[in-house]
């Protein structure tokens, strides 16, 4: 059985590709030619993955919006996992966090029922919140860690007195997680919108994915965010982007600007990827950043 990094290395390394297309469905953007049908939400997704899976790593349902729309929108969610290519991987956007037999259920849910390749897990709850999702190596856990929105700093920024040092919480849950990487299953999820707190996240724990959100829609800096975001051999990141892609049209080629989106967005990924692992490129590394 393959542990989680080693699929997602080489699903990145096959498909040419960092970019995770999030599929948040919204009522209100409908594209026009699906409107007024009631299996909208399957078949908007269905036409995404058609027009893009051959650009992209992974997508990202977020299960908000899916669950906002009752059992209409879960049976929409299980059909859509059944319609996904084998040359991709399904991240489910759940930010669950519980005691830990609550814990448990959720990862049942999520990885027998839903099928998900990874999920995106709150550690607020410590350790044995967090165990349930660990126990299967072949399964990604992107832990919460420094997000892309702006009321993030609340908590996240807090400093703590941790055994390790006096550092901000989320560098808590950078340390934490690598302690609970033995399977080769653990991942962070950390924000585009703040690439100084991303590059240090990076450099204290370099043998972790990263799930980055906040591309696009959200203003963050895609340069910053692969730059800083891939591990030295410029991989192990997840770059996401929902509405940017989804979105891009809500016309009759709807599906035709998702993929030009798509293209787009992977192209500038992978073109700074090239950049970084290239001398005298132009780009400025964390390092340089700090001391200028």
């Amino acid at each position: 059985m393959a542990r989680f990094v080693d699929r997602l290395l080489e699903m990145s390394r096959r498909k040419g590709s960092l970019l995770c297309v999030g599929l948040d469905v919204d009522p209100a953007r409908i594209p026009g030619p699906l409107r007024g049908r009631s299996d909208w939400v399957y078949e908007f997704n269905r036409g995404i993955i058609e027009a893009t899976h051959d650009l992209v790593c992974a997508y990202k349902p977020n299960l908000a919006f899916y669950e906002a729309l009752g059992l209409q929108g879960l049976e929409a969610l299980e059909r859509t996992m059944s319609a996904m290519p084998p040359d991709v991987l399904v991240v489910g956007d759940a930010k669950r966090g519980d005691v830990g037999h609550t814990a448990a259920a959720y990862a049942r849910a999520l990885f027998d029922q839903l099928r998900f390749d990874a999920v995106t897990v709150n550690p607020y709850l410590g350790s044995d919140s967090v165990e349930p999702f660990l126990d299967r190596e072949d399964r990604g856990v992107f832990l919460i860690c420094k997000t892309s929105n702006p009321g993030s700093g609340d908590f996240q920024d807090l400093i703590c007195a941790a055994p390790e040092g006096s550092m901000p919480l989320y560098q808590v849950v950078a340390f934490r997680a690598r302690g609970w990487n033995r399977r080769g299953n653990v991942g962070l999820v950390v924000g585009a919108t703040y690439p100084e707190q991303l590059a240090e996240v990076r450099a204290m724990a370099p043998e972790l994915p990263l799930l980055i959100p906040g591309v696009g829609a959200q203003a963050g800096e895609l340069e910053r965010a692969v730059v800083d975001g891939t591990d030295a051999a410029g991989e192990r990141v997840l770059v996401s982007s929902s509405r940017q892609v989804i979105f891009a049209s809500s016309g009759n080629d709807w599906m035709e600007a998702a993929r030009r989106a798509a293209l787009g967005l992977r192209d500038e990924i992978n073109r700074f990827r090239q950049a970084k692992a290239t001398p005298n490129s132009g780009i400025s590394s964390p390092s340089d950043r700090r001391s200028g």
